[in-house]
């Protein structure tokens, strides 16, 4: 019943103001003589009144109307309304000021009765819209207010704007008890009536003695430095931390709009999120073909919902796999009505589907993000990781090639560098074939590489997993104390894919993104168990469990033997390497090829692949055979080959080495 009821207000909210306001003008225009002549109002003044009120009504029912006060919302009533309701009211009696001149009325109208029936009229009609919101609001003092006590980080902007949208929305579960503030100006002050009680340094204090459950960081415009701070501070306490998402966010469709979300592993990072100019991007782009394979994994659907942005003539999303590629191709579609996007299942191993699909679409750009990517997967999966990983690399590039594609861009990694697992190597030969083939090389397709480290949110990144292990009540899994790893983001790692494309530099080269300092994964383990209010190895523990096979204790970005250059594009340089012995690199590719094609043993291909990329040293013999790593490490002195980072994971690898059981008494 109580439903209903607000329905019908709502319903009959429009004539429900309109007979509010033809009740409230002559209401005020009627204070104006009382207050005027003392509530004694003389009988001529009384016949002036009722002379002149008919003319004032539907001079300033039409002026309200025209300003659009009937359509405002009063339990949202704002400053502009305040303003827009004011000139409203100054345009009406300027009017009826010149109504009353062409009427002869104006010569025995007091002057102070037209400034006083401004002012009231403004006073009793912006008072009835504050009234409303302050019901709306609840701002009266109550013994108890619901929802869990929160502390908002931020009086600026974003405190103020978050206040507002809880004062609002009566689903709110939020109940605010301050705010704190580094700029010392704001100490003292409120923001809609909410105190602001002290800076961050008072964290700790100030949720202990409020008894606080949740930290809200409402500092959209934070630095990565001034958030790692913040978030330091929070840390301190035992309060779950929430972050008020930027317009940005809002506006790419990550976070809704009053919507707080829990904090990332990116926002530990500190550092800033680099930002590139694409404009060189959208020249390229716009009109074009553009084929990415893996378009409905993590890098390639956010590729292609970037490149989709800049308008290309058609968007070819090529998957094997049937149900990602379903939604990310509706996604699309549904943001970018006027991109032709075309969903195409297939496998960058199979030669004919691909040709099938370069014929008939004549891609002028391709972006190959296809790839088996799991480090320790592919360490029992040895063949599938070289049949996709170099195999497949090579027939889309030669399928580029031979129709003519204008770019080929391959998506690398940094376990490319000094590999020590079968991805990275099989990655490494990517590269090589990229940058190196025969028939590639006498092509009039730009080839390119681009190299970045661990993609935070990716598929099988570390973030998804520790979330998962935080939702159980843990343990959250580490493999080792000290591994270390480059982290960026998924658009960072797009937007640096397409500026790597667009380089106004000649193709066959490897681009790099300059990552900051690597960091150490525990820590974010333990960050995300502090920000969720919890507290490590005491209510959340984190278990070592040694490195998997084929994994490093650290990541490399370029190897001993390779040097960069920068570009013209800050942040972005070009990896220089010499791959030019292209017959070298067709034979040892075609031997790895026939070893697969024959089914021969892993031994074999593993042999082929060392071949290929000298400074591969196979993790699985590390684990099992130290000593076996030494002699190859030696053998690779002699060689001369880059031997760096094999040294550097012998002590890691000692470590793990099982104890040998005590001798018994």
């Amino acid at each position: 019943m109580m439903l209903l009821a607000s329905d019908q207000v709502v319903q009959f909210r429009r004539p429900l103001i309109i007979a509010t306001h033809l009740a409230l003008v002559p209401l005020a225009y009627y204070l104006a003589f009382a207050l005027r002549f003392d509530f004694a109002m003389p009988a001529k003044e009384v016949d002036l009144f009722w002379t002149t009120v008919p003319f004032l009504i539907a001079i300033k029912l039409l002026a309200f109307h025209q300003m659009g006060l009937y359509r405002g919302y009063w339990k949202h009533v704002s400053l502009t309304d305040l303003v827009s309701l004011s000139t409203a009211v100054t345009f009406s009696s300027a009017v009826f000021v010149a109504l009353l001149y062409m009427l002869d009325h104006l010569g025995s109208m007091p002057r102070s009765v037209l400034v006083l029936d401004w002012l009231v009229t403004i006073f009793l009609a912006g008072g009835m819209r504050f009234a409303a919101r302050c019901i709306r609001e609840g701002v009266l003092p109550v013994v108890s207010k619901p929802g869990r006590r929160a502390l908002i980080i931020g009086a600026g902007g974003g405190g103020e704007r978050l206040i507002r949208q809880c004062l609002h929305d009566r689903r709110n579960v939020l109940h605010l008890v301050g705010l704190v503030d580094d700029d010392r100006n704001t100490h003292g002050g409120s923001l809609h009536g909410i105190p602001v009680m002290g800076s961050t340094a008072d964290l700790k204090r100030l949720t202990e003695k409020h008894g606080i459950d949740v930290l809200v960081i409402a500092i959209t415009s934070a630095s990565g430095e001034q958030m790692r701070c913040v978030l330091e501070r929070c840390r301190e306490t035992t309060a779950e931390v929430k972050i008020l998402p930027s317009l940005e966010d809002i506006l790419n469709g990550r976070a809704q709009r009053g919507q707080l979300r829990d904090v990332q592993i990116d926002d530990l990072l500190g550092r800033e999120p680099v930002r590139l100019d694409l404009q060189q991007v959208e020249q390229d782009i716009a009109g074009r073909v553009v084929l990415v394979t893996g378009g409905a994994g993590s890098i390639g659907s956010e590729l292609a919902r970037q490149v989709a942005r800049y308008g290309p003539a058609k968007l070819i999303l090529f998957e094997q796999a049937e149900s990602p590629l379903y939604f990310v191709h509706l996604e699309i579609c549904a943001a970018y009505p006027n991109v032709e996007v075309v969903p195409i299942i297939g496998d960058v191993t199979d030669a004919e589907r691909l040709d099938d699909v370069f014929a008939i679409h004549q891609p002028d750009y391709v972006f190959h993000a296809a790839a088996y990517k799991h480090v320790p997967m592919m360490e029992i999966n040895i063949t599938e990781a070289v049949r996709n990983n170099v195999i497949g690399t090579l027939q889309v590039a030669e399928c580029a090639a031979r129709h003519g594609a204008s770019k080929f861009l391959l998506i690398s990694t940094d376990k490319a560098v000094n590999p020590s697992s079968v991805m990275g190597a099989t990655k490494r030969i990517a590269e090589r074939i990229v940058l190196g083939w025969p028939s590639l090389r006498a092509s009039s397709t730009d080839f390119r590489a681009v190299r970045f480290g661990n993609v935070l949110g990716s598929d099988g990144s570390v973030v998804p997993l520790f979330k998962r292990q935080l939702a159980a009540g843990g343990p959250l899994t580490v493999t080792h104390r000290d591994v270390t790893r480059y982290f960026m983001t998924i658009p960072e790692a797009v937007q640096l894919v397409l500026q790597a494309a667009a380089l106004p530099e000649a193709g066959g080269h490897i681009s790099m993104l300059e990552m900051g300092e690597p960091v150490r994964i525990v820590d974010l383990a333990e960050q995300l168990i502090r920000l969720s209010g919890l507290v490590p190895y005491r209510d959340i523990q984190i278990a070592f469990t040694g490195l998997r096979p084929g994994e490093k204790l650290t990541e490399e970005l370029m190897s001993d033997v390779e040097g960069t250059v920068p570009t013209a594009i800050e942040k972005i340089r070009v990896v220089q390497r010499d791959d030019a012995d292209a017959a070298a690199i067709e034979r040892g590719v075609r031997r790895l090829a026939t070893a697969v094609r024959h089914g021969e043993s892993e031994a074999h291909v593993l042999a082929a692949i060392t071949t290929l990329v000298p400074e591969y040293l196979p993790q699985r013999a590390q684990l099992n055979d130290i000593e076996l790593v030494r002699s190859r490490v030696d053998e690779r002195r002699r060689r001369g080959v880059t031997i760096s980072a094999d040294v550097a994971r012998l002590p890691a690898l000692e470590a793990a080495r099982p104890a040998a059981p005590a001798a018994k008494a």
